[in-house]
């Protein structure tokens, strides 16, 4: 399957252009961005051509990728859906819920495969881990501590101007939260959202399995006092994510498998941007309580 790369910063050259070019059934045709010399450098180093005119690159592919800020991945991937594009999109599928039903709607209407690229959902060691979680059952809640820093020395994200928005850390943790304690406990039904200190987040999240669960997310925690662990309990104990063993270039690269496997079947993913969409909606009732 022919796909499009959208993006040139550095989640574009470290996970998704690696990720693409090691996947079975992709050819990656080419790169946009928006400033000419990156992009040639960067579509050089992957193997193919430099686009400067987005509709350009979407008449050369059968679907893009996108490693761009969510409020311009709505947009444009709104435009690839439109003209039939199947689309691997990045967490979140959007920064408001309008956009994001819209995207929801488009897909839906053009029949077009969707997968969104939730890291953890695409590692094979935390796959083996939420699926050994549903065939014990009785687990009763769970949570999420995600702090963390933006400052940290040598932290890649540091200057991304949509993370260091006021809530910035409700969009950019909060997703991997929310879908892992998803996978963890089932979906999630309801959603109360409490402010901290220094931009700290509470969420209470009530499960339609009756299971409760928190999540407590900032990416502004002090470097020395950055935390992730994610668990549930019930009646065989507790049980850990385990941490992290999988490279994200390689999670990548499964991601984009099964979306050419989800276009090829017409079956959905189960990460598409339905499921986007849904974190979507919990992420804007949050925004809204918090407001």
């Amino acid at each position: 399957m022919r796909f499009g790369l959208v993006g040139t910063g550095q989640w574009a050259t470290r996970t998704h252009g690696p990720g693409l070019t090691a996947a079975t059934g992709v050819e990656l045709v080419g790169v946009w961005g928006r400033h000419p010399d990156t992009t040639a450098a960067i579509a050089d180093d992957l193997g193919g051509a430099a686009y400067d005119d987005y509709a350009e690159l979407l008449e050369s592919v059968e679907a893009v990728a996108f490693a761009v800020p969510p409020r311009v991945q709505a947009a444009m991937a709104l435009e690839a859906a439109a003209i039939g594009k199947h689309l691997l999109l990045d967490k979140p599928v959007a920064d408001s819920l309008d956009d994001a039903r819209a995207l929801v709607e488009e897909a839906a209407e053009e029949g077009i495969a969707s997968v969104v690229f939730l890291t953890q959902r695409f590692e094979p060691p935390m796959r083996t881990f939420f699926a050994d979680l549903e065939a014990t059952g009785g687990w009763k809640g769970g949570w999420s501590r995600m702090l963390a820093a933006l400052d940290r020395p040598g932290n890649p994200t540091a200057n991304s101007a949509w993370r260091r928005e006021q809530w910035g850390s409700l969009w950019d943790v909060g997703p991997h939260a929310l879908s892992n304690l998803s996978a963890m406990l089932g979906p999630i039904g309801d959603l109360t959202a409490v402010g901290g200190a220094d931009g700290l987040i509470h969420l209470v999240l009530t499960h339609e399995s009756g299971a409760t669960s928190t999540a407590s997310i900032t990416l502004a925690a002090p470097p020395a006092g950055t935390n992730f662990e994610t668990g549930v309990w019930g009646e065989s104990g507790t049980a850990l994510l385990p941490e992290r063993q999988t490279l994200a270039a390689d999670a990548l690269r499964l991601a984009a498998e099964e979306l050419v496997v989800a276009a090829e079947s017409g079956e959905p993913h189960p990460v598409d941007v339905a499921f986007g969409t849904r974190i979507v909606e919990l992420l804007a009732s949050a925004q809204q309580q918090l407001s």
